[in-house]
C-alpha cells in the first residue's frame, strides 16, 4: 500500500483536468507495443506509422515494455489550468523542453535502471548526457500528437469532460472526499490521506502540493499515481462510463479505430456482406475485407455465414462506442 499523506492546502487546490500529454503517451506504449486497448482494440496504421518518425521512436524507447511499469513522469507533466486542447498540451510540452537536467537524469537514467528489466540504450544515454533528449521528447510527443489523435481529440476531450463534469457535481453534493474515494477500487481516502494500492509499499507527505485529478480514456482500465516531479501530484483514473455518454455519435471513434473503420461499424447495426460495404462506403471490397478481419480480432464485429456469403455485424461491445 502506498499512502500520500495531505494536508487542508493540497484539498482544497485539489483540481480535475484532461492530460492530453497522457492520453498521447497511453496511445503510443499500445502503438509501440503491439498491445490493445481493451475497450478500442487495434491503435491502427496512423499510430504505428508515427514511429518511423525519429523523435516518435526516441520518445517510444523511454516506455516500459513487458512486465516493467515504470514511465518517467515528466512524459506526462501535470496539466495545467488552460482550457483548450491545445493550451493544455502546449504547456504540457513546454514543460517537457523546460525539464531540468538533473530531474531528467535522475527519472531516466537512473529510473530506467531501478525499474526496468532491459538496460537503457546507450544512444539514448548519449542524448541524455548531452542536453538534448528535453527537446527532442517534446518534438517526439507533438508528432505523435498530430499523427495519431489530434483530430479527434474533441471527441475524445467529451468524453473527458462528461467525467469531470460528473465529479464535480459529487463535489457539489457530497465534498472533495467522496470524490477521492470513489476514483477507483484501488484508491482510498482516509481523511488526511489518499492510499493506493500498488505493487510497492511507501508513505510520502505531499502537503502544500497541488493535487490534479486526470480522468483517462486511452489508459484505462487501470489508475496511476504520479509524483516523481518536484511539487506535482497526479492521480490518473479511468474516465467514468467510457463509451455511454448521452451525445456519443460513429465519429467519436475516429480517432481510436480510424475513419474506415469507424464508417463500417457505424454501418454495421443490420449484418451485411463485404461486397455491400464496400459499395455503400465506397472502399474496395479488399480494402473492406482488411478492416473487417481487425475489426473482429478486436472483437467488434461478429461474422457468420449465410450461403454464399459471409455476414458482418457490430457486437453489443460496439454498440456503445457507436450508439449515441
Amino acid at each position: 500500500m502506498f499512502t500520500l499523506r495531505v494536508d487542508a492546502g493540497t484539498v482544497s487546490r485539489t483540481r480535475l483536468s484532461p492530460s492530453p500529454a497522457s492520453e498521447s503517451v497511453a496511445w503510443l506504449k499500445l502503438a509501440a507495443g503491439s498491445g490493445r486497448h481493451p475497450v478500442f482494440g487495434d491503435p491502427g496504421p496512423l499510430a504505428r506509422a508515427s514511429l518511423a518518425h525519429p523523435d516518435v521512436a526516441l520518445l517510444a524507447e523511454l516506455l516500459p515494455r513487458g512486465g516493467d511499469a515504470y514511465t518517467p513522469d515528466l512524459l506526462t507533466p501535470q496539466p495545467g489550468a488552460g482550457t483548450g486542447h491545445r493550451e493544455l498540451l502546449d504547456e504540457q510540452l513546454a514543460r517537457i523542453e523546460a525539464t531540468a537536467q538533473d530531474d531528467l537524469e535522475l527519472q531516466i537514467l537512473e529510473g530506467a535502471r531501478a525499474h526496468w528489466s532491459r538496460p537503457l540504450p546507450t544512444s539514448i544515454r548519449r542524448i541524455a548526457e548531452s542536453g538534448q533528449l528535453q527537446r527532442r521528447l517534446a518534438r517526439g510527443l507533438a508528432r505523435f500528437w498530430r499523427d495519431a489523435l489530434a483530430d479527434g481529440w474533441p471527441e475524445l476531450r467529451s468524453i473527458l469532460d462528461q467525467d469531470i463534469a460528473h465529479r464535480a457535481q459529487t463535489v457539489v453534493g457530497h465534498g472533495v472526499g467522496r470524490v477521492l474515494g470513489t476514483l477507483h477500487p484501488d484508491i482510498g481516502w482516509t481523511g488526511d490521506a489518499i492510499t493506493f494500492d500498488a505493487r510497492w509499499d511507501g508513505d510520502l507527505d505531499v502537503a502544500g502540493r497541488d493535487l490534479v485529478l486526470a480522468p483517462s480514456v486511452l489508459s484505462r482500465p487501470g489508475a496511476v499515481i504520479q509524483v516523481d516531479v518536484p511539487g506535482q501530484v497526479v492521480l490518473y483514473y479511468p474516465a467514468h462510463r467510457i463509451g455511454a455518454g448521452r451525445d456519443r455519435k460513429p465519429a467519436t471513434i475516429v480517432p481510436v479505430v480510424g475513419v474506415a473503420r469507424a464508417a463500417l461499424l457505424a454501418d454495421l447495426e443490420t449484418a451485411r456482406s463485404t461486397a455491400e460495404l464496400a459499395t455503400r462506403i465506397g472502399y474496395t471490397p479488399g480494402t473492406v475485407s482488411y478492416h473487417l478481419s481487425a475489426l473482429h480480432r478486436a472483437g467488434l464485429v461478429s461474422k457468420v455465414r449465410d450461403g454464399r456469403y459471409v455476414l458482418y455485424q457490430r457486437t453489443s461491445g460496439a454498440d456503445v462506442l457507436t450508439e449515441g
